[in-house]
């Protein structure tokens, strides 16, 4: 399994380099799903959004939170109300990179003590903390590619 360390390092390329370049140069195509895939472009960039939304709960109440434990969330469901589709390219990148950079920092500033910490999201075993953020990091990197290939 990758360490925390090397996932934050992997984070700060993404978000300092190539990939995020290429995210901007995306345009028209964004708003075409391709044959048999679920979201367009802009639906999983959005679907980037709101798994940042929920981990950025987990990795802040997992600090300050005894016995920490949160639900999963519907995703499809939190694509659909939010209408991604209907919003701006742009608007989306800007917002999905900011939130990141601040993602990054969290991950960066998190004590290692905290590393540790046992996590329980929905229905799911316990894991760490450390796993719940390389986790993310793993995650997002498989969404990315989804968005460049198409």
């Amino acid at each position: 399994m990758q360490t925390l360390e090397s996932a934050i390092d992997e984070f700060r390329t993404l978000l300092d380099g190539a990939p995020l370049a290429h995210l901007t140069e995306i345009d028209a195509a964004v708003q075409v799903s391709p044959t048999g895939a679920r979201w367009t472009r802009k639906q999983i960039l959005g679907h980037l959004i709101d798994s940042a939304t929920n981990n950025h709960h987990r990795f802040v109440r997992a600090q300050i939170e005894s016995d920490f434990s949160m639900p999963g969330y519907a995703q499809e469901g939190w694509v659909d109300t939010q209408h991604y589709q209907n919003r701006p390219w742009q608007e989306l990148l800007s917002f999905w990179t900011a939130y990141n950079r601040h993602l990054l920092f969290l991950m960066e500033q998190t004590p290692e003590k905290h590393h540790k910490i046992l996590c329980r999201v929905g229905d799911d075993e316990p894991v760490t903390l450390a796993f719940l953020m390389v986790d993310y990091v793993r995650h997002l990197k498989h969404h990315l590619a989804e968005i460049v290939k198409q």
